[in-house]
């Protein structure tokens, strides 16, 4: 009887077997060819193909959270509607500002050009730009501007952290509602999910500021809308003529994110007053307008009057899956190219594709003087790794890379031949160019590059370059490490 018992449970055990692998057989064959349905950079396809094979539960199961790139059907809806309503605002701009592309030299009309399309805003001259690089500094600026507000204050961050200075700025939003100014503040649901379970909003609510969570992360709707595009934008507008963007998030660099032990974070912003505000303004509203379920159509505001304040020519470029797709890519891609002396990047998060790299490459061997400032010690260690992955390449190819060791370096800008510069929220990598919601400026004056400039020089006095005979000898088990860190590089 005992061996009958025992045979049966062997067959029984090989049955079972069978079905468990001919089910993972077809999981994994049906995942793939989901996969390949869709047609995407090669390297993201491979980095999924090799997820679900070798992992198949685990990689299955990210792909249905994070593989796709939609917002949700409803969502998609909704923003394409706004986006044909907003391309009439768009389409007025272009024809006011026609005249104003006519003043920038001729290497940098293309560039502002592919910026505009698909609907974007115009490049117009006249701002006041101020590049402010002391975090505390600008928090206690942030709270002044509040505090002299007179009819409206729009914020949009990707993060509010609890704590320090980012509560008195919170305090000073809740005295400016309660003498009559309109609060309206756009918070991303991921990044300020400690502020969202907080007393904060309620707060702000009973003191009759509108406070809306973007893109909130609901339980049982993965499959409709992937959980990690986020709102990563950083925008502060006050009475709708004076700007505030840059890589700063509300946030304490004294008490935030202390625990990842890689020091204080390091950011820049931009103060802007100038007709290029309301290109600012109008992309608050249009995100005010998506992510508030009780609006279905964009009816922008009557833009106030943003008169010309200074000599600096620029444009606003507003980017995310659904709309504007490709274009952010496209534009740093087309800025690499057309430098002809030198380009600078600063970002805490490297994680080119193909074609960027590249084209950092080719851009450095034909003789372009081409550096990389990235944060010596980074708070997510996958991200360090992988970065380091392109470090061989770059460095062969004549890039010269500076790690910096001053804190988090989480200032995020391209500086062209000391004439045109990109700053903002963008990192360089592929999340940022292809699935958050982005804001950057484009600058075309040569006072504010010299500017940035300066700072980007602070940045590589306080870094050390890479050196390239050190990095080749560098321990096997470190290389192995990068490159299994590159594997998944394009889902960072």
């Amino acid at each position: 009887m005992s061996d009958l018992f025992d045979l049966f449970l062997k067959n029984a055990f090989e049955l079972n077997l069978n079905w468990l692998l001919l089910v993972h057989f077809f999981l994994v064959t049906y995942f793939i060819a989901v996969i390949i349905s869709v047609r995407r950079p090669v390297g993201v396809a491979f980095a999924w193909i090799f997820i679900v094979m070798t992992f198949p539960v685990m990689g299955i199961s990210l792909y249905v959270l994070i593989g796709e790139r939609p917002v949700g059907r409803t969502l998609t809806r909704k923003i394409k509607r706004m986006n044909r309503e907003y391309t009439q605002i768009t389409e007025q701009m272009c024809k006011e500002y026609a005249g104003d592309r006519a003043k920038l030299p001729l290497e940098a009309r293309a560039l502002s050009i592919l910026a505009e399309s698909k609907n974007g805003t115009p490049v117009v001259a006249g701002n006041k730009i101020e590049l402010h690089t002391n975090s505390l500094t600008i928090l206690q600026q942030f709270i002044d501007e509040i505090n002299q507000a007179k009819e409206s204050l729009h914020l949009e961050f990707y993060i509010w952290a609890l704590g320090g200075d980012a509560d008195r700025v919170g305090e000073a939003v809740i005295a400016a509602s309660k003498r009559g100014v309109a609060c309206q503040v756009l918070l991303d649901s991921l990044g300020s999910k400690d502020w969202f379970k907080s007393s904060w909003p309620n707060r702000f609510r009973n003191a009759g500021i509108q406070v809306t969570e973007a893109l909130p992360i609901q339980i049982g709707r993965f499959q409709f809308r992937r959980a990690d595009i986020r709102l990563h934008r950083k925008i502060f507008i006050i009475d709708g003529s004076v700007v505030w963007t840059g890589s700063m998030n509300l946030v304490d660099p004294r008490t935030f994110k202390h625990d990842s032990r890689v020091g204080e974070w390091v950011d820049a912003m931009v103060r802007i007053e100038g007709p290029v505000a309301a290109q600012f303004e109008l992309t608050f509203s249009f995100d005010w307008s998506v992510d508030n379920l009780n609006i279905t159509h964009f009816n922008d505001r009557s833009p106030p009057a943003s008169p010309r304040q200074g000599g600096a020519i620029a444009q606003e470029l507003a980017s995310g899956p659904v709309y504007r797709d490709e274009i952010l890519c496209q534009v740093m891609l087309s800025a690499i190219i057309d430098a002809r002396e030198e380009l600078t990047i600063t970002t805490p998060y490297f994680g080119p594709d193909d074609g960027m790299l590249q084209a950092l490459m080719a851009s450095a061997r034909r003789g372009v003087n081409v550096t990389l400032i990235v944060p010596k010690l980074n708070d997510s260690t996958l991200v360090a790794w992988s970065s380091k992955s392109f470090y061989q390449d770059l460095m062969t190819s004549g890039v010269k890379i500076a790690e910096f060791k001053g804190g988090l370096l989480h200032t995020k800008s391209l500086l062209i031949d000391q004439r045109i510069a990109i700053f903002g929220s963008v990192n360089f990598d592929q999340r940022s160019f292809r699935l958050n919601f982005e804001i950057s400026l484009l600058v075309y004056d040569r006072n504010f590059c010299a500017n940035l400039e300066k700072l980007v020089q602070s940045y590589l006095e306080q870094s050390d370059y890479v050196d390239p005979a050190v990095w080749a000898r560098r321990p096997s088990w470190q290389r192995y490490l990068e490159n299994a860190a590159h594997l998944t590089s394009p889902l960072l």
